[in-house]
């Protein structure tokens, strides 16, 4: 209004600023194509700098650490499924939120057979459509779910905040006020009136504007789902072109191309409408949406946007996140191009594998174990020395069995298994501000697993060190038990074990279960593993020879 003002009060040309506005409009542009093509080298440098870390094993740090599992989950903390060098990190490639999520909750719940089987020829039919994956990369940064998928849909879901009638008023008189502004500022330029009548227009649009309450409420809503958006829909516009084979990735690209317009349409308009909305806080352009009832038009048609496709956005969202899951998995699996499909089978519990390795060890440092649990042998007591690798041995077999459920390739030579739960105790800690003892948690973690397995049969159960906080003849009889309870309910696991006395009593259970043990051997006079599974109970002990290791008097 100032301006306005000032320029109705002197003899000032208001063609003079023609030029550098001109000017600077043009280099805006120029300037703008260079970030984007800046933009588009470096993430595709990253792109293909975190594919060199994955393969060379320096990845753990650079990918999505974030724990997305809730507390009380009975195996993701225990499997290192999420944080700094978990396997979701390791696995993740997703650019959006509704890639993480879906990721995610692969990993915390297994599939049925059908759905396995349905992402390996998805999977295999993407495993090697390296440009594919490579133009998702670069759609965009990555966002680690920064704007998470229910606020997207919750968005799209909530009450219009302008009813349609109003919404016809708000529109009619925007324009004329708009019409208004733009007859009198074009008769002041050409010379034909002085600046009276627009000021008087300004001033009917300043009273105006003092309604617009709702418009400020439209900017928040959009500000931060729109950065999201703008990737979503590149992602998705990518994904549209693509032809597919397998079943699941047609249903999932036709879930997100049905209607009038492709879910990448519909959105990229959007995007649209919200960096047109945004355009009215630039300084230079301010002064002309105000005149021009700037937030009017584009906050009605992002409201309009709303009421006719924001219902859709949790379908679209659900076909993304799937399609970004199995992209994940379909370059994990090319890069690791030894890794076979698990078989899922029918019956009785049943974990059954070959040369089982921990997928997060470097090739030259992981050492391959068999693992055989079946209605002939459904759990096994694995005892051993301090640092022989009797936990990790346990994590391994858990974390196979959570990507062979996910529908992902496993670190194995075969693997064939029934649909299994698990139920984990390899990382249970006391809590100060809980109150509880490691002892109290463990003992509630148990719990916790016993209603698992009463759920019905299909638990597979990983006990490591179970009850060593209490003294060992309580310790005996109360891991006695719970076994035994477990094998009852038709579960199938592995338990270890320092307690001799509870290997022994693998041959006093209901079933059959084996004793196997990992060894160590004293050479040169330092401890030697070779992290070789072998039958039976371990005969000897480390921890004096730990203890003098590291300076120790005993």
């Amino acid at each position: 209004m100032a301006i306005l003002v000032a320029a109705a009060t002197a003899d000032v040309s208001p063609t003079w600023a023609l030029v550098p506005a001109i000017a600077f409009v043009a280099l805006v542009v120029v300037h703008e194509r260079a970030r984007r093509r800046g933009d588009r080298a470096r993430r595709a440098r990253a792109h293909y700098a975190a594919g060199l870390a994955r393969l060379d094993g320096t990845w753990p740090g650079t990918g999505i650490t974030r724990d997305l599992a809730p507390a009380d989950h009975p195996y993701a903390a225990d499997l290192d499924l999420f944080g700094r060098g978990s396997l979701f990190e390791r696995l993740c490639t997703a650019r959006t939120g509704a890639g993480v999520d879906t990721l995610a909750q692969w990993l915390l719940t297994p599939a049925d057979p059908p759905t396995v089987r349905a992402r390996h020829r998805a999977i295999e039919a993407l495993r090697h459509r390296l440009d594919l994956r490579e133009d998702l990369a670069l759609a965009g940064d990555v966002l680690q779910g920064e704007v998470a998928p229910r606020v997207l849909i919750a968005w799209g879901e909530r009450p219009p905040l302008v009813d349609e009638a109003r919404a016809r008023r708000l529109r009619v008189a925007a324009w004329v006020l708009a019409a208004a502004n733009v007859a009198t500022t074009t008769t002041w330029i050409a010379g034909w009136t002085d600046a009276v009548p627009l000021v008087v227009t300004a001033l009917v649009t300043w009273v105006a504007s003092r309604r617009d309450g709702w418009i400020t409420d439209v900017g928040i809503s959009i500000e931060r789902p729109s950065h999201e958006l703008a990737i979503v829909a590149a992602v998705l516009a990518r994904l549209e072109r693509e032809r597919f084979d397998a079943p699941l990735l047609e249903e999932l690209r036709a879930k997100l191309v049905a209607g009038p317009a492709a879910a990448s349409t519909t959105i990229a308009r959007l995007v649209r409408l919200a960096a047109w909305f945004e355009a009215r806080k630039s300084q230079l352009f301010a002064p002309v949406a105000f005149l021009l009832r700037w937030g009017v038009h584009f906050g009605l048609a992002i409201e309009g946007w709303r009421r006719a496709h924001g219902g859709a956005i949790a379908q679209w969202f659900a076909a993304l996140g799937e399609l970004e899951a199995l992209c994940s998995l379909a370059a994990y699996a090319y890069e690791r191009p030894h890794d076979p499909f698990p078989e899922i089978i029918e019956g009785e519990p049943t974990l059954v594998g070959d040369a089982l390795g921990h997928p997060l060890l470097p090739d030259d440092t992981c050492v391959r174990n068999p693992l055989q649990l079946d209605p002939a042998r459904r759990a096994l007591v694995v005892s051993g020395s301090n640092m022989a690798g009797k936990s990790t041995y346990l994590r391994t077999v858990g974390i196979d069995v959570v990507l062979a459920l996910a529908g992902a390739p496993v670190c194995a030579t075969s693997l064939r298994l029934t649909p299994l739960r698990i139920g984990a105790t390899l990382r249970v800690q006391d809590s100060l501000q809980d109150g509880t003892s490691r002892f109290f948690a463990e003992i509630t973690r148990l719990r916790r697993i016993m209603d698992i397995a009463e759920a019905g049969p299909g638990l597979l159960f990983l006990l490591d060190e179970i009850l060593h906080g209490t003294n060992s003849h309580d310790r005996r009889i109360g891991a006695v038990a719970i076994v035994r309870n477990l094998l009852d309910r038709g579960a199938i696991g592995l338990v270890t074990t320092h307690d001799l006395a509870l290997a022994a009593a693998a041959d006093d259970m209901p079933v059959h279960v084996d004793n196997v043990h990992f060894a160590d051997q004293i050479v040169e006079g330092k401890l030697r593993f070779d992290y070789r599974l072998a039958p039976g109970v371990v005969r000897t002990s480390n921890a004096l020879d730990l203890m003098r290791a590291v300076g120790l008097r005993v």
